[in-house]
């Protein structure tokens, strides 16, 4: 069921941006992939089981953090959101673990044609061989209700 999930988000992800833009913000030896859609395009039993709350006018951002692909690990994700008026929200991460992976959700309402902007930090669980930094970053997409 989780499969689905990341399935989506990946897809998603694919969807969401130009040929030209990377899917991903590289940070020293890490891969910060991102994605943010409606949630609509998860499926309402998918939803239900992970707590997810659908809606024309709701979204969820994505975020996942690899040294090699397929491998999500471990991270404090904290963010906002916030349209061009400035009215921001505090993104709120679940985290969504699956066999050797772990991605990040978290939910977030907009409106029609929102140009909304995501400010995003990470900060990679250490291993102990290496000190880890946090990596600020932000990106930009346009919503609409479905």
């Amino acid at each position: 069921m989780k499969t689905l999930i990341l399935a989506i988000c990946l897809m998603a992800t694919g969807l969401s941006h130009g040929v030209d833009q990377r899917l991903y913000k590289q940070h020293g030896d890490y891969k910060v992939f991102y994605s943010a859609f409606n949630s609509s395009f998860i499926a309402p039993d998918i939803a239900v089981a992970n707590n997810i709350v659908r809606g024309k006018d709701k979204g969820l951002v994505n975020i996942a953090v690899a040294k090699q692909l397929g491998i999500g690990l471990p991270t404090v994700v904290t963010g906002t959101v916030s349209n061009i008026l400035q009215q921001s929200q505090t993104l709120e991460f679940v985290a969504v673990r699956e066999q050797d992976t772990v991605y990040y959700l978290a939910q977030f309402e907009f409106d029609n044609e929102d140009f909304l902007t995501f400010k995003i930090r990470v900060l990679p669980e250490s291993d102990g061989l290496e000190t880890v930094y946090p990596y600020d970053f932000k990106f930009q997409k346009k919503m609409y209700l479905d």
